[in-house]
């Protein structure tokens, strides 16, 4: 009688463990933990690029107390030539004196609340500054002489004139132009 061969032996449906050196994939990606190449292979003979430049200095009181005064004295000048010009005070300009005075410190000061609240008193000095320069403009024009000679020769003759024509809008000006700072260095501090 014949006999028949022992059957194969049959492979096991047991999970293997996988080895130490594949690494699993993460939420069932597996490309998740592939390293990616450099974007560009280093030539031969290329020179790196230079270093980033360091960002400006920030939180720095001092430098943004001193930004702030800066400011503060080019935007009374221009305050100043707007109203000499014109002839009228003009609520936006003073919105933009307050407004840079409080970025300049904010932007190169920090956070520190002391740089909010020299910018808001700098804003209403610039915007003072700058209604005197706007009158001396005007008073010049006037007397028919140079505005240097009567703003800096006769700065009193311009404050007479400025407290002449002051009005409750004035004040709004300067109520704006605080607002404005203050507002402006909390903002760019941000």
């Amino acid at each position: 009688m014949s006999q028949s061969a022992p059957p194969p032996p049959q492979p096991q449906s047991q999970p293997q463990p996988q080895s130490q050196s594949q690494p699993q994939p993460v939420d069932g990606n597996p490309f998740a933990q592939q390293q990616t190449p450099a974007p560009y292979a280093a030539q031969p003979g290329a020179v790196p690029p230079p270093p980033a430049p360091p960002a400006p200095p920030r939180g720095n009181v001092a430098l943004g107390v001193v930004g702030a005064v800066v400011a503060a004295v080019a935007a009374a000048a221009l305050y100043g030539v707007v109203i000499g010009l014109t002839k009228h005070e003009i609520g936006w300009a003073a919105v933009g004196v307050g407004f840079v005075i409080g970025l300049a410190a904010g932007r190169l000061g920090g956070r520190n609340p002391l740089l909010a609240v020299v910018s808001t008193v700098l804003a209403l000095g610039s915007v003072y500054l700058g209604q005197l320069v706007g009158e001396a403009m005007i008073g010049a024009d006037q007397l028919g002489v140079s505005f240097s000679e009567l703003f800096f020769q006769h700065f009193g003759v311009v404050q007479d004139a400025w407290k002449e024509e002051t009005d409750p809008l004035t004040f709004l000006f300067f109520a704006i132009a605080g607002w404005a700072a203050f507002s402006g260095a909390r903002k760019a501090a941000a």
